[in-house]
């Protein structure tokens, strides 16, 4: 990780590209789980020089906490003896009514933070106020998290607290495998998650589901490289787990992040925004832990919500339609006035599209739900 330069090499990209329409000798199409790889797919238009069909998939973890958590998050941060904290992202993911950020202009203590010990360090700092983080994202944040919980409880700090959001990769894509119009025929694996967890969850489904997986890095090089490896093995029958990311990512995962994710989180169903419950998919707190639980510390666990009905992220995060099929994309829906949380994120596929200038198609005639156009996006 030393340097960037070499995986945005424009010669070497050129050189993929070719060697990827040299492979290519019938469509395919490649699902990429990352947010942060789709971004770098869209920004650099790499969707558009290669005869492969990408599907951006659910892997913007801001995007995926589901409507009623994050109106959970609203309840609590609105309590005056609570100081509310976030990643960044969090704060403008709008909920029935409003988000954190118009929250805290009304003079909520909401705080972002980097890191969920800087909230174990304000509790400590603050015993007279309830401090609570709000713990989103996939496999890669769970390990800060879990020792942010371990800290909590070793200084025995009775005014922290987790509001739990986490979900888990390898269920998604078993939900969309087993989908009836499912069309993805290979992944792109998300090379962070993969460093904490390995990639052993995904041999079983390269067998299952007779997919290839290959665990992939975020820049052009990267991705290029780990299409090429995909359409390989499709092009040649064979279904296995590659790693493409090896500066970074072994199979056996990070042991010690590991061992403290399984102390502090058990597997459970999840609801998933716009997708609804994927059985065993997410985690929450162990029965050790329970004491640190905010949704049930501020009795807030049995609120509900719908979502907008002019907003398709659930078939975005499903990669079944493009941002650009929805209505609502650039009109109703912008970064500065989101409906959904794809056009809030920094990973987020509304956002990318946006961002990098794709023009919306919904006023100029119907294509079918997912099609593949050319958007004229910069590169």
């Amino acid at each position: 990780m030393k340097y960037l330069d070499e995986y945005r090499d424009p010669d070497l990209a050129r050189r993929l590209v070719a060697e990827i329409r040299a492979v290519v000798t019938r469509p395919w199409s490649v699902m990429e789980v990352c947010g942060g790889q789709t971004h770098t797919i869209v920004r650099q238009g790499i969707d558009e020089l290669i005869p492969v069909r990408m599907i951006h998939g659910p892997g913007c973890p801001v995007c995926v906490t589901p409507l009623e958590m994050v109106d959970r998050a609203l309840e609590i941060a609105a309590r005056p003896e609570v100081v509310f904290t976030s990643y960044g992202d969090m704060l403008r993911v709008p909920g029935t009514t409003a988000d954190l950020l118009a929250l805290k202009a009304r003079g909520a203590d909401v705080r972002v933070v980097y890191s969920p010990l800087e909230s174990v360090r304000l509790a400590r700092e603050h015993p007279d106020r309830q401090v609570v983080f709000f713990a989103v994202g996939f496999e890669t944040t769970a390990p800060a998290n879990a020792m942010a919980v371990l800290r909590g409880a070793e200084e025995g700090l009775a005014n922290f607290s987790v509001l739990v959001s986490h979900v888990l990769v390898p269920p998604a894509m078993t939900a969309i495998l087993d989908s009836s119009g499912n069309e993805v025929q290979a992944f792109l694996a998300a090379g962070h998650v993969c460093a904490v967890m390995g990639w052993t969850e995904y041999e079983p489904l390269a067998e299952r589901y007779r997919v290839p997986i290959v665990v992939t890095g975020f820049e052009p090089l990267d991705l290029l490289e780990g299409v090429l490896m995909a359409v390989r093995q499709l092009e040649e029958g064979r279904f296995e787990v590659e790693n493409q990311y090896a500066r970074a990512v072994r199979r056996g995962g990070n042991p010690t992040a590991l061992q403290t994710i399984r102390r502090v989180f058990r597997v459970s169903d999840r609801a998933w925004r716009g997708i609804g419950v994927i059985p065993r998919s997410g985690l929450e707190l162990t029965a050790e832990f329970a004491a640190f639980d905010a949704a049930a510390r501020f009795g807030v666990a049995d609120v509900t919500a719908r979502e907008h009905p002019a907003c398709i992220a659930g078939e975005i995060l499903r990669g079944t339609r493009l941002p650009t099929d929805c209505v609502a994309y650039g009109t109703l829906c912008t970064p500065r006035h989101p409906l959904g949380a794809p056009m809030v994120s920094a990973e987020g596929t509304c956002a990318a599209f946006h961002n990098a200038g794709r023009a919306a198609f919904h006023n100029a005639g119907a294509l079918g739900p997912g099609t593949q156009r050319s958007q004229g996006g910069p590169r």
